[in-house]
């Protein structure tokens, strides 16, 4: 095991020369040509809030709690451990399956306070060292929501310099953590339904400012948040799409969460399995988008929206029909307790797709990466 990460590492320190200035920022030049030939993963879809494993959140809690240098970091950490005082009473309320989209949601509320610019760089070291030693991911897009991470309360002015602070944080703890864990790591800034408009175009502005640091933006929430709050979340995203952002979204994702007129501003589709479910008629528009569909198929009985994963078979029969690429994704892995290669797995023992479909799943990913520098390999053979 040691002389094989070893190994993965040296590849993955030779690799980050190549793709890497001297300041840790990514070339995107056409000497800076990798492949997935090594059977790699590319996640295109994980929250930082779903992220970290509740083990490492609770103990960073209790070492929180016996530390008095920072007054306010400890009675955070006083009062969660006053709520959960047992760390199997944490897991459970974080891991639990729910009835609804909404309810799921409400686990993000219970980690996001932890997530602040002083707890940052010890989660982020903590998450790509599982990508990288358990996962096999080589690229990863992370996506989180910046204004969650700001004390409540902050006026905007103050919260997007507070914002831009977390941004940079991410970027250099990943980079501090790239000689250990050898992943091409990028971010994702959310929007979210629940939030005004002009935070949301706050978030835009950001990473339209810091397209070092981010590659994206998405938009998440709940379903009838997106009711409520529509013309301003198209706003946002055509906002994006003329400052030249790459786009995804969380939509299609439930039944009542079917926007079409989110999709003309959308590169990747967050989820999307009730297209082919419910509303096959926009697969050729899709199609002709080339958008891909970022599934999670945990996810979806996590959140009472499926039962089982075989329910997911149409959803790949319809899209691979119609020559829509789908890239498997895990959305919250630590919620769920499923890591990305075990997603794959698991839709190939439940008749979901077979090893060629998988392999073919595995590329679109890189291949639809808002920022992976490089070629897919396509020589290998699957059996």
């Amino acid at each position: 095991m040691a002389s094989t990460l070893a190994a993965r590492s040296q590849v993955g320190r030779a690799a980050f020369k190549l793709r890497h200035g001297s300041n840790g920022a990514p070339r995107f030049g056409h000497n800076a040509l990798m492949t997935s030939t090594d059977r790699s993963f590319a996640e295109l879809h994980l929250h930082l809030g779903g992220a970290v494993l509740p083990r490492i959140l609770y103990t960073y809690l209790q070492r929180e709690k016996q530390n008095r240098n920072n007054p306010r970091i400890h009675e955070v950490a006083t009062q969660y451990l006053r709520r959960f005082p047992t760390f199997e009473k944490f897991e459970r309320r974080l891991t639990r399956p729910c009835d609804t989209l909404e309810q799921y949601l409400e686990a993000h509320k219970i980690v996001e306070p932890l997530q602040t610019h002083e707890a940052l760089p010890y989660f982020i070291n903590r998450l790509l060292r599982g990508c990288f030693a358990f996962e096999n991911i080589s690229y990863l897009e992370l996506r989180y929501n910046p204004y969650f991470r700001v004390p409540k309360g902050t006026p905007l002015v103050e919260a997007r310099d507070r914002m831009q602070e977390i941004v940079s944080t991410v970027r250099f703890a990943a980079a501090a953590a790239h000689k250990q864990f050898p992943i091409f790591f990028t971010q994702i800034l959310c929007m979210d339904s629940r939030l005004p408009t002009e935070v949301n175009r706050t978030i835009v502005e950001i990473a339209t400012e810091m397209r070092e640091e981010v590659c994206g933006v998405d938009i998440a929430g709940p379903d009838e948040a997106y009711r409520e709050n529509l013309p301003g979340i198209l706003a946002n995203l055509k906002l994006a799409k003329e400052q030249g952002l790459k786009t995804t979204g969380h939509c299609y994702e439930t039944p009542e969460g079917c926007f079409p007129e989110m999709l003309d501003y959308l590169d990747r589709i967050g989820h999307g399995i009730q297209i082919p479910l419910k509303e096959p008629k926009l697969l050729a528009k899709v199609a002709q988008r080339r958008q891909c569909l970022e599934v999670c198929p945990t996810s979806y009985l996590r959140t009472g929206t499926l039962k089982s994963y075989s329910e997911l078979k149409p959803v790949f029969q319809y899209c691979f029909d119609m020559g829509i690429d789908i890239a498997i994704c895990t959305d919250n892995s630590a919620f769920h307790g499923v890591r990305l290669p075990l997603e794959y797995e698991r839709l190939l023992t439940h008749g979901v797709i077979d090893f060629t479909m998988m392999e073919k799943c595995r590329q679109a990913a890189f291949r639809h990466a808002f920022r992976w520098p490089a070629n897919v390999d396509h020589r290998r053979n699957v059996l």
